[in-house]
């Protein structure tokens, strides 16, 4: 007997809401709004009231603003607190090492920007020039964009929704003039929200170059990365690699190492072997990491002996190595 399957549309995830229920139709969908999935629903009357859906006209817009941006980089991790943006400062750091190399940072952690500090640049502000917005420049070849600099103070609280988010970022990637750059990293905010559709959406057409995803050595953190690495599966992002934060403990006088968290399911190399992904590395941690972030400083410049250092290194040769730049 052979079993006849009816042709089901399945809908784009980059059309789907984050806090879609189950059988969501999708935003771009003709029954959006429409479909026994929606009623009751948050978003039904805006899913409604976008018809006639077309192309964002944000995007022939990113997409010239993106042409002179090289590479662009993710920086993702399921879990908050594992490190994430201070791998992502110590990343924008290294390259611009480099002094043929112009880096960029485009924080779109919204509700909690905490670029601004780990790069002690947080007292700056955005100003508008007829070429769009200019970005703040931790050095003359590193640039940053964040929320950030667009609070009046640092206590001020985000309460955004998902549409305000998204405009955003696209102000973010449309608007700024981020001029040629080598490297643009992108510091994303925890799990796979908004956020991540927007950026994943807007830079549909410009293309990404892959994402490193950040995690510590408990499973708990670990769970969370595998849903990060089925998102990137799903949205077609390729996963440059993994890299283990808080990889043990380096005293800073002794320079023995202690297990910290201990990787009671293997780790993120086992879990990297699983899953078929490369394991960029393992970062241990080290105390002064986060004096650095705090003050604003370099980890690499201020402790270049420190183990950490030459884990951070080896792993920022290897994305170069992967990305074809070395």
């Amino acid at each position: 007997m052979i079993a006849v399957q009816s042709a089901v549309q399945v809908p784009d995830p980059l059309s789907v809401p984050s806090n879609a229920p189950e059988h969501c139709p999708g935003t771009e969908s003709e029954l959006a709004g429409k479909a026994d999935a929606c009623a009751g629903c948050a978003n039904q009357e805006i899913c409604m009231s976008n018809e006639p859906k077309g192309p964002d006209p944000a995007l022939p817009l990113i997409r010239e603003r993106m042409s002179t941006v090289k590479r662009k980089i993710l920086v993702l991790s399921g879990k908050g607190g594992v490190g994430k943006s201070t791998f992502t400062a110590q990343l924008g750091w290294a390259f611009a090492a480099d002094e043929q190399l112009i880096t960029g940072i485009m924080d779109v952690d919204i509700c909690g920007p905490s670029i601004p500090t780990i790069l002690g640049i947080a007292s700056e502000q955005v100003h508008s020039s007829s070429s769009g917005w200019s970005p703040v420049y931790a050095q003359d070849n590193f640039a940053v964009m964040s929320v950030g600099f667009m609070l009046s103070s640092s206590k001020d609280a985000i309460m955004w929704r998902g549409p305000k988010k998204n405009g955003l970022i696209s102000q973010f990637l449309k608007d700024v003039d981020w001029g040629d750059l080598d490297y643009l990293i992108i510091d994303t905010p925890p799990g796979t929200s908004d956020e991540h559709l927007s950026v994943v959406q807007y830079l549909k057409e410009s293309g990404i170059d892959g994402a490193v995803l950040i995690t510590t050595p408990q499973e708990v953190a670990l769970q969370d990365v595998r849903r990060e690495i089925d998102f990137c599966n799903k949205v077609g992002i390729r996963v440059l690699g993994l890299v283990e934060n808080m990889s043990g403990f380096v005293c800073p006088n002794c320079k023995t190492e202690s297990q910290i968290f201990s990787p009671s399911t293997g780790g993120a190399k086992k879990l990297a072997e699983d899953m078929g992904v490369e394991l960029l590395g393992a970062v241990p941690l080290d105390p002064r990491i986060g004096m650095s972030a705090d003050c604003g400083v370099s980890f690499l410049d201020r402790y270049p002996d420190s183990p950490a250092s030459t884990a951070y290194l080896d792993i920022i040769d290897k994305i170069k190595q992967i990305l074809g730049d070395e």
